[in-house]
């Protein structure tokens, strides 16, 4: 089944997914957002957006209703579309250990989330979602999708290796093929069975190649809707990797796995 592991939930949840079916996308994983560029009107209205985009991914924290009704919007739009859709249920990072561990499992208690992400840490801060990853491991292992591209860094994408290496029972995703490292993190992936590559936002067909000739088995594809379009991002892989066994693991494959794996 062909599934698009990094989507985040817009304004427009049929329209969204009309584009998935034009691309080809059987399944759509829906992420949690507080921001929603495709509503934007203007210019103005858009830069407004995206300066609350940028707070987010700074680690910026949000209010805990806003948080909550970010993920109420994601199992809506799951309970509306549950043939098409499973959900990603996000986590407050500046939450103490006990209380992460909590909202875990509250999120992952409603079927619509099947996994944990996209945890969104500061800069230099990429240990805060190692409690996350305990979480998950405490729940047989599912996935969390984390954010790879700017501002994070290439020590950030470091610190993912390592948290990986000490959860293995954990699919790590990062997102974004790590923006402008995305060869560094395929070398990282390489040296990390449990090290997931989410491939939308590639900046280059060249590193979806070198990722999928590398790691083709830790693949995933994405199109960071609404930042990407889904179509085109299966058209970047599409021309990117041209083996057929391969793009089927790239496409779907990998992630049933990762499903089957976490329960």
């Amino acid at each position: 089944m062909t599934t698009d592991v990094h989507a985040h939930v817009t304004v427009d949840v049929p329209a969204q997914l009309a584009r998935a079916r034009q691309a080809g996308v059987e399944r759509t994983v829906l992420l949690p957002t507080s921001v929603h560029p495709e509503a934007a009107a203007t210019n103005e209205e858009l830069r407004a957006e995206f300066a609350g985009l940028m707070r987010r991914i700074s680690g910026a924290t949000l209010p805990e209703e806003r948080f909550r009704a970010a993920l109420d919007e994601v199992r809506r739009a799951v309970r509306a579309h549950p043939r098409e859709t499973v959900g990603f249920a996000s986590v407050p990072l500046e939450l103490p250990e006990l209380e992460i561990h909590r909202w875990v499992a509250e999120q992952l208690a409603h079927p619509e989330f099947v996994g944990l992400g996209e945890l969104t840490p500061a800069p230099g801060g990429t240990a805060a979602v190692e409690p996350v990853l305990a979480a998950a491991a405490d729940h047989g292992g599912v996935p969390v999708l984390v954010h790879g591209f700017a501002p994070n860094t290439l020590d950030d994408l470091r610190t993912y290796h390592l948290l990986a290496a000490r959860y293995p029972a954990v699919p790590v995703i990062v997102g974004a093929l790590g923006g402008m490292h995305a060869l560094d993190l395929v070398e990282l992936a390489a040296d990390r069975p449990n090290l997931y590559l989410d491939l939308s936002s590639a900046l280059q067909t060249f590193a979806v190649r070198a990722a999928a000739r590398t790691v083709p088995e830790q693949c995933l594809f994405g199109s960071n809707t609404p930042y990407g379009d889904v179509v085109a991002a299966r058209h970047t892989v599409e021309s990117a990797v041209r083996d057929q066994a391969v793009l089927d693991l790239l496409l779907g494959g990998n992630f049933q796995r990762i499903c089957e794996w976490a329960g």
